[in-house]
């Protein structure tokens, strides 16, 4: 009796409430700022897809340790550290960005804003009307464009290689843009929900053998852009008026305004699609929830 006594004010004394003191709160405030940081820096990066895959990696670690894969951990333990470097190589780019903003941050700005994030906003259908009737006018002309509409992953580093515009997005502007002679025709803008962000943006060129010698480098630089993003890029030659697509490390060539506007409109369709499912599997959360 005396030992079950012994037992449970020990277990009492290990799982009573710790005391609090001012310097905890102050460490978990700034521990969440950071955490918080971080994840936007993620969400607002090519990292952030990066991310993903290296969950599903930790997912097939965790798999491989419960039905004890003895190779596959003896490789994954023998990698983790070609691994780390191999990740301070990929995002040089984005560390040195993330730290050169962390500068120049109002940090105390940042601490009292309680302003919630608004949800982005995707291009519409009349934002795609405007584009389409843009890229048959120049296909006409034989004006050579290239517009790149961004999707979920971001293009920041993409968009600050260029001259920052934030303009709605009409067919009047983008064929003014693109107009031979013109200061901003040369190189790409990225289109932004249904904005113009950036205009003469540099992208890269892809490696592709499978392109065609006649392809110049707007073509290159469409499909360069889809490989390492999610992005939709048309293209208007400016030899043959043609127009093409480019998306998910494919060229589509030869097509006219009622083709490209059938594979956006589809784009919007499945985003539309994906938000409906999550807000019906929030709402049946908050009723079970209701319910118990």
């Amino acid at each position: 009796m005396d030992n079950i006594i012994a037992l449970l004010k020990r277990y009492s004394d290990s799982s009573a409430m710790p005391n609090i003191e001012l310097t905890d709160i102050i460490e978990i405030i700034i521990i969440s700022f950071i955490v918080y940081q971080i994840i936007r820096w993620f969400k607002s990066s090519r990292a952030w897809m990066i991310v993903k895959g290296i969950v599903v990696l930790l997912v097939f670690t965790l798999i491989s340790i419960f039905f004890q894969f003895d190779t596959i951990l003896w490789m994954l333990s023998n990698s983790v550290a070609f691994a780390i470097t191999a990740a301070v190589i990929i995002f040089q780019p984005e560390l040195r960005r993330a730290l050169e903003e962390l500068g120049r941050k109002n940090l105390v700005a940042s601490f009292l804003s309680f302003d919630s994030p608004r949800e982005e906003e995707g291009f519409s259908e009349k934002t795609i009307n405007e584009i389409i009737k843009a890229v048959v006018e120049m296909g006409k002309a034989k004006t050579g464009a290239l517009i790149v509409i961004e999707q979920a992953v971001a293009l920041g580093e993409y968009e600050r290689t260029g001259i920052h515009l934030d303009a709605v997005v009409s067919s009047q502007l983008l064929i003014n843009i693109f107009e031979h002679n013109t200061p901003l025709h040369d190189g790409a803008i990225i289109v932004r929900g249904n904005r113009i962000v950036s205009a003469t943006c540099y992208l890269p060129l892809t490696d592709s053998l499978e392109l065609g010698k006649e392809l110049g480098t707007r073509h290159r630089a469409a499909v360069g852009i889809s490989e390492v993003s999610d992005s939709y890029t048309i293209v208007v030659s400016e030899e043959t008026g043609g127009i093409s697509l480019a998306h998910e490390r494919s060229l589509i060539r030869n097509l006219n305004g009622a083709d490209v506007k059938d594979i956006l409109m589809r784009s919007i369709e499945t985003r539309n699609n994906e938000k409906s499912k999550f807000k019906l599997w929030k709402g049946r959360r908050s009723h079970e929830d209701k319910v118990q």
